[in-house]
């Protein structure tokens, strides 16, 4: 390829990485929103949560986008540029998918730390914060490091916009050499590299939080034998 093509796909590129940020944060924040919502003690406050947890888990990603770039914007009569739109659409879908993670790390939780926290007269959001989630937190990040992965595949959705993603860079590039094999393997070879990243950060991250509340891999002990010390009784003067 030229250097004008390459130029192509390295923007392209730069937008799936822009677009995985900002969809990865409104994600994460949903699904922590929703998730602790879906254990509240009221429960119209877990109605409301898994209602959104079911319908977005129950639609398609690419309908979700065609929804918000196509459909919402005559309704109210604005418009969402494409990043936005897809930023959007993605981080409320996954975000659907990473609520259940956060429910379920959370009741994973040993009661007795509950009921600590109740015997302690803290109020429900002490007992969350101080202790449910920094336990549970680390409990999610392998979950929460696959649906990442997920995440970055599902970026490729928004080149049916229009959006200059790595997906669409490539297929523009392969209509200019009309050489399919060859792009689509540095593609496929792109999404790779940057998912082998993720999944190395996310590790290291999970690995800093147990070590945080004390859940770090135990080293195995010294099984070496050692020469019992003996007195020097009865020795020479």
């Amino acid at each position: 390829m030229t250097s004008g093509l390459w130029a192509l796909v390295l923007d392209g590129v730069w937008v799936t990485l822009q677009l995985l940020f900002f969809s990865a944060l409104l994600a994460t924040a949903v699904s922590f929103v929703v998730g602790v919502a879906r254990t509240h003690r009221l429960w119209i406050v877990r109605f409301l949560a898994g209602f959104y947890t079911e319908v977005f888990r129950g639609t398609s990603a690419l309908v979700m986008i065609f929804w918000v770039f196509f459909v919402l914007p005559p309704a109210f009569g604005w418009q969402l540029v494409p990043m936005w739109a897809g930023t959007l659409a993605l981080g409320l879908t996954y975000g659907a998918y990473g609520s259940e993670i956060v429910r379920g790390a959370l009741g994973a939780v040993d009661p007795a730390q509950k009921e600590g926290g109740i015997a302690l007269s803290f109020t429900p959001w002490q007992r969350m914060r101080l202790i449910l989630l920094p336990q549970a937190v680390p409990e999610m990040i392998p979950p929460f490091s696959n649906l990442l992965i997920e995440l970055l595949k599902g970026t490729a959705l928004v080149s049916i916009m229009g959006m200059g993603d790595l997906a669409f860079s490539g297929n523009l590039v392969r209509l200019a050499l009309q050489e399919s094999a060859e792009i689509y393997t540095y593609v496929l070879l792109i999404y790779f590299v940057i998912a082998f990243l993720l999944t190395r950060v996310m590790r290291g991250l999970e690995r800093k939080l147990k070590t945080g509340v004390g859940k770090a891999p135990v080293r195995e002990p010294d099984t070496e034998l050692k020469r019992p010390e003996t007195s020097n009784v009865g020795g020479a003067a």
